[in-house]
């Protein structure tokens, strides 16, 4: 047997039991089939249901870490998902595997063996993971500060950031917050360069002006909205969204 894999303790066979509830008390067996349960240091357990959707719907455990958090619980130890139907405990699908070691590194997973249920470490589940925290600087090698926010840029946009021309970017559902930067350009060698979001402002798709294009180096309002069309196809000028002002570190 593994020797990372630990059988699981009598607060795990809990956390499994909770998960278990969740789905079978609520779950559909179309949209909602996975429950998820995690529990924090102080014992604490929160449950998730998964919703599926074909764009991407989020997964159980994602649900059952939302949960916690708004709750106020920060150090999770533990977490399994369950299937309905009695499927029994399933393990995390690979974009909750990452989730889980960029958040939430010492947390211990409940995953199915040949031997029953066992407890892993996310460390252990995922090994050799891209870890985003040590990533490093593709133009200078420096490693990213710790804490540093990355915003994702297309790579037509490279030029028009180096130059100066683009200061702002419009971004939808994409939290940013003022203060260091790191913008990443997504090409063959990625491209990081350091900056300084130096405020942000809120409005509506329809609030935005033939200013806001021009900062963003658009020729004009229409080929904002086009590009915005181009990158969130679901937006309408209804909808909310951000205006970053940046500018490059020196």
């Amino acid at each position: 047997m593994d020797t990372t894999m630990n059988l699981p303790t009598e607060e795990d066979l809990e956390l499994v039991e909770f998960a278990r509830r969740v789905v079978e008390s609520n779950g559909d067996g179309e949209v909602h089939t996975v429950g998820a349960a995690v529990r924090d240091a102080q014992g604490r357990m929160f449950g998730g249901i998964n919703l599926y959707h074909f764009t991407g719907g989020p997964c159980a455990e994602l649900v059952a870490l939302g949960h916690a958090r708004a709750a106020g619980a920060r150090d999770l130890t533990a977490i399994v998902a369950v299937g309905d139907t009695g499927r029994g405990v399933l393990a995390p699908c690979g974009r909750d595997r990452q989730v889980l070691l960029d958040h939430h590194p010492g947390i211990r997973v409940l995953v199915p063996t040949v031997g029953g249920v066992r407890s892993v470490a996310i460390t252990d589940l995922l090994p050799h993971a891209y870890v985003w925290a040590e990533q490093s600087a593709a133009a200078d090698g420096a490693p990213y500060p710790a804490g540093t926010q990355t915003l994702a840029f297309h790579r037509t946009y490279l030029d028009a950031v180096r130059t100066g021309r683009k200061t702002t970017t419009v971004r939808f559902r994409d939290p940013v917050e003022a203060g260091p930067v790191n913008m990443v350009f997504e090409l063959d060698d990625e491209v990081v360069l350091s900056g300084v979001v130096t405020h942000i402002a809120s409005k509506s798709v329809a609030e935005l002006t033939e200013a806001d294009a021009v900062a963003d180096g658009f020729r004009d309002l229409a080929e904002l909205h086009d590009r915005l069309r181009f990158h969130y196809p679901d937006i309408k000028s209804t909808d909310d969204i951000t205006v970053v002002h940046f500018r490059l570190a020196h």
